[in-house]
């Protein structure tokens, strides 16, 4: 779950500098960048998904 925390922030980051919300960068203004934080967001959420399900379950 903190890997998917951690995915959903990095992407987070990076689709705001694709979209220049966040100047001052490489990837500012990019959009490539916006998309691929995008999809970072959504292996974060799926993620944090799967580790809530597994910990829901309890030991196997």
């Amino acid at each position: 779950m903190s890997l998917g925390l951690l995915a959903m922030v990095l992407g987070g980051v990076w689709t705001l500098q694709g979209l220049d919300y966040l100047g001052d960068s490489l990837m500012s203004g990019q959009t490539v960048w916006a998309a691929v934080g995008g999809a970072l967001i959504v292996v974060g959420l799926l993620l944090i998904i799967i580790g809530m399900r597994r910990r829901s379950r309890g030991p196997s």
